[in-house]
C-alpha cells in the first residue's frame, strides 16, 4: 500500500472519529430504545430543550395513494403509509453504512438501511413494500386465517394462527405485523415504486405473536413495550425526506393516516406533599414543576397544592401518581436526598414473628455451617412433576425445559448439582427459600419450602483429613440443628416416602410432615444426570411458621447441683428403634431424666443373629439437691427393668 509512515488509520481509510454509548435499559423503558428517547432524558436532566425534528422540506404527492383497509383498528390503531416512485435500490453512501455499523446493524440496500435508520432514531419500526408486487394495489390489515401459509423474510415457510394479525394485499399475506416481512413482497435491486408503512399495533398482540413464532426482532423488540402512537407520520415523513436524498425517486401519494379512535395522553393528579413524603426531601414545588416539564410531561391545570398532568402515551411506564414521583426522583438524583439525623418510624403491625427476619436467621445459621444460598427458577420441564394431573402448565413457555411450575423442590437443587458436578465442584452444601404450585380442585396452590442439599465430601481435601464422604447422619444433623434454632420439638418419627428417596426420615406434627430428609434415589438422579449420593431435606416452610408463632420460650436457672451420667449396653431386636426406648425411658422416669443419647451400635457375630447392640447414656439431675448413689441405682434398676419388659431387652456386662 502507497501510505506515508505515521499517518493514522482512520485518516488513511477516510474514517470519522466515533463514539458508542451502550446503556443498559429496563425493560419498562420503552421510550429510550431510540438515540431520541435517551435524548429526552438527558435534556431534562440538564434541563435543555429539545430540538424538534426537521421536517421542512418534505413535501406530499397527488399521485394514486394505494388503499389501505384496516379490519382490525384494536390491533392497529393507526396505520399510516406513502407512496414513493422511481426510487433505484442501491448501497447506501457511506455515512449511512457507518452509523449503521457503528450500532451493530449490518448494511443491506439504501431503501431499508433508511428504514433501520429512522428505527434506532426515532423508535419507530418502518417497514417498505414494493408496490408492483401488491396485488390490487391494496393494502388490509387483517387477522390470518387458521393455518394460513406464509414464507418469512428468512425462506421458513410458517403456518399462521387466526390470532395473528398481518399485512396482507387483495390476494396473500405480505407481513406479520410488527414482526416480521415476507419473501416475496420486499424491496429488491428491481424494485422502483415502494409503499412505506409507519404503524402502530398493539403490544400484547405483537408480544404473542412473537413468542407463538419464536421470532424476535427490532421492530418486535419496540412493538412489545409499546412504541409512540404519535409519532407515526413523522417518522414517515423524515424518511420520505432521506429516500428522496439517496435513492431519488418522489413521493407520489399524499399521506394515509387512519387513525379512528385518538390515543390520549395518561391524565392524573399530582400532589406536590405526596411527591415530598415519598422522596424523603424538602423539595421546593418549582423544582417538582420544572422536572415535571422537563421530561415532556403535560400540565393540565395547577393549584398551590397540585397539577394535573398529562403524560405522553409514549410514556406506556408511567400511569400514576407514584411513577411521575418515581421520575421526578430520578432526575433530582438519588444522591441527593439527603440522610436525616433523626428517623421517625412507626408501629410495626406485621404478623409475628415476622416471616423475613426467621428466613435471614436461618439463612445466616446455614451460611455460619459452611452452606451457600442459591436461587432456582421456579420454571422446570414436565418430566420432574410429580404428578401431571395437579401440573401448572405455561401456555407461552419459551423452551421444553421450561414449561411447567415446578411441583417439588428436589429437582432444582439435583440442577444445581449437576451443573456443579460437570464443571469438577462435586463437593456442595446448598439451600434455597422456595416455592411449588399445583392445581387443585380449588384452583391454584403456592407453598413455601426450604430445601437443603449436601454432596460430595464433607470437608475440601487437604494433607490432614480423610476423604470422607457425606452421609446420612449430616443431613440429619443439619435438620435437628435448625429445628433446634426453631424451638420445635416433640415430634413424631417415621420412613420417608420412597417416590424419591431410597431411604430417609419424615418429622411428623401431628399427620403432617414438617420436613422430610435422607438419600435421594438412584432414580430421580438419573433424570436429572447426577453422580454420587445426595442427600435431600425438604422443610413446609407455611407448617413451620404457624408452629414458631405458637412457642412459648420459658427461661430458668442454671441448676446449682450436678448432673450424673449413667451408661446401660443393651442386646435388642433388630427392629426396635432408638425412639422406643428414648420414650420408655422418659416414662419410666419424668422429673430427673434430663437426656437420653445412644453413642454405639454394633451388630456382627459376636451377638445373636436378628438382634443389636445400643450403648445409651442417661443424663440425671435434681434441681433442689444433690442426687444420691441409692437414688440413681435405683432409677436405673426401674429402667432396667422397663426396658426388659416392653421390648425384650437385655443389659450386657
Amino acid at each position: 500500500m502507497d501510505a506515508t509512515v505515521g499517518t493514522l488509520v482512520k485518516d488513511f481509510y477516510g474514517v470519522e472519529d466515533d463514539y458508542r454509548f451502550e446503556i443498559g435499559l429496563t425493560p419498562n423503558r420503552a421510550d429510550a430504545a431510540s438515540h431520541i428517547g435517551v435524548a429526552r432524558d438527558i435534556a431534562a436532566y440538564f434541563r435543555k430543550e429539545m430540538k424538534a425534528i426537521d421536517l421542512s422540506s418534505f413535501q406530499e404527492g397527488n399521485g394514486v395513494n394505494t388503499k389501505v383497509t384496516v379490519e382490525n383498528p384494536l390491533g392497529s390503531p393507526r396505520y399510516s403509509g406513502i407512496n414513493i416512485s422511481g426510487v433505484k435500490v442501491a448501497e447506501s453512501p457511506d455515512w449511512l453504512k457507518e452509523r449503521l455499523n457503528v450500532i451493530g446493524i449490518r448494511p443491506i440496500n439504501n431503501i431499508v438501511d433508511v428504514t433501520n435508520f429512522i428505527l434506532h432514531d426515532l423508535g419507530q419500526p418502518l417497514h417498505a413494500f414494493d408496490q408492483d408486487k401488491i396485488a390490487g394495489n391494496e393494502v388490509i390489515v387483517r387477522q390470518a386465517k387458521q393455518d394460513e401459509i406464509f414464507i418469512t423474510l428468512d425462506g421458513v415457510e410458517r403456518k399462521l394462527s387466526s390470532e395473528d394479525l398481518i399485512i396482507a394485499d387483495a390476494e396473500k399475506p405480505m407481513c406479520i405485523a410488527g414482526v416480521f416481512g415476507g419473501a416475496n413482497s420486499g424491496v429488491s435491486e428491481s424494485t422502483t415504486n415502494i409503499f412505506l408503512e409507519s404503524a402502530y399495533f398493539n403490544a400484547v398482540t405483537v408480544r404473542k405473536t412473537a413468542k407463538r413464532h419464536h421470532l424476535k426482532t427490532d421492530s418486535s423488540f419496540r412493538y412489545e413495550r409499546g412504541t409512540d402512537p404519535n409519532i407515526t407520520v413523522n417518522a414517515l415523513k423524515k424518511a420520505a425526506i432521506l429516500i428522496q436524498d439517496i435513492a431519488g425517486g418522489q413521493i407520489s401519494s399524499n399521506i394515509i393516516d387512519i387513525y379512528p379512535a385518538e390515543i390520549k395522553p395518561f391524565a392524573f393528579n399530582v400532589n406536590y406533599n405526596n411527591v415530598r413524603k415519598l422522596i424523603g426531601q424538602d423539595i421546593p414545588n418549582e423544582e417538582i414543576k420544572s422536572i415535571i416539564v422537563a421530561l415532556g410531561i403535560g400540565i393540565d391545570q395547577e393549584s398551590e397544592e397540585s397539577l394535573d398532568v398529562l403524560v405522553p402515551a409514549y410514556r406506556v411506564d408511567v400511569t400514576r401518581e407514584v411513577d411521575v414521583i418515581e421520575e421526578v426522583l430520578r432526575i433530582y438524583g438519588y444522591n441527593n436526598v439527603e440522610l436525616k439525623r433523626q428517623i421517625k418510624s412507626s408501629l410495626n403491625t406485621s404478623e409475628k414473628p415476622d416471616k423475613e427476619v426467621v428466613l435471614n436467621q436461618l439463612a445466616d445459621l446455614l451460611i455460619a455451617n459452611g452452606f451457600r444460598e442459591i436461587l432456582s427458577n421456579s420454571l422446570t420441564k414436565l418430566d420432574y412433576v410429580d404428578d401431571e394431573t395437579t401440573a401448572v402448565r405455561l401456555c407461552n413457555p419459551l423452551s421444553s425445559d421450561l414449561d411447567t411450575m415446578r411441583q417439588n423442590m428436589l429437582f432444582s437443587a439435583l440442577t444445581a448439582i449437576s451443573y456443579n458436578q460437570k464443571r469438577r465442584n462435586a463437593d456442595l452444601k446448598v439451600f434455597e427459600f422456595g416455592k411449588t404450585y399445583a392445581i387443585d380442585g380449588e384452583g391454584y396452590q403456592e407453598k413455601q419450602h426450604l430445601a437443603i442439599t449436601i454432596s460430595g465430601k464433607m470437608e475440601a481435601e487437604q494433607w490432614n483429613n480423610s476423604k470422607q464422604l457425606v452421609s446420612f447422619y449430616n443431613i440429619k444433623a443439619v435438620v435437628d440443628l435448625i429445628l433446634k434454632r426453631l424451638n420445635i420439638g416433640n415430634l413424631q418419627l417415621q420412613d420417608a416416602p420412597t417416590d424419591h428417596y431410597a431411604y430417609g426420615l419424615c418429622y411428623m406434627r401431628g399427620a403432617k410432615a414438617l420436613v422430610t430428609f435422607g438419600a435421594v434415589s438412584n432414580t430421580s438422579l438419573s433424570k436429572a444426570d447426577v453422580e454420587g449420593q445426595v442427600f435431600f431435606a425438604d422443610f413446609d416452610w407455611d407448617q413451620i411458621l404457624k408452629i414458631i408463632r405458637k412457642n412459648v420460650i420459658k427461661f430458668k436457672e442454671v441448676s446449682k447441683f450436678p448432673s450424673v451420667k449413667r451408661d446401660l449396653s443393651l442386646l435388642i431386636d433388630e427392629n426396635v428403634t432408638f425412639k422406643q426406648l428414648e420414650t420408655i425411658a422418659h416414662k419410666t422416669e419424668r422429673k430427673l431424666l434430663k437426656a437420653v443419647n445412644v453413642f454405639d451400635v454394633y451388630k456382627g457375630d459376636k451377638i445373636p443373629e436378628g438382634k443389636k447392640s445400643y450403648a445409651l447414656s442417661f443424663i440425671l439431675e435434681d434441681e433442689e439437691k444433690t442426687l444420691m448413689d441409692k437414688q440413681i441405682d435405683a432409677i436405673v434398676q426401674k429402667l432396667i427393668l422397663n426396658f426388659e419388659k416392653e421390648v425384650s431387652a437385655e443389659v450386657r456386662g
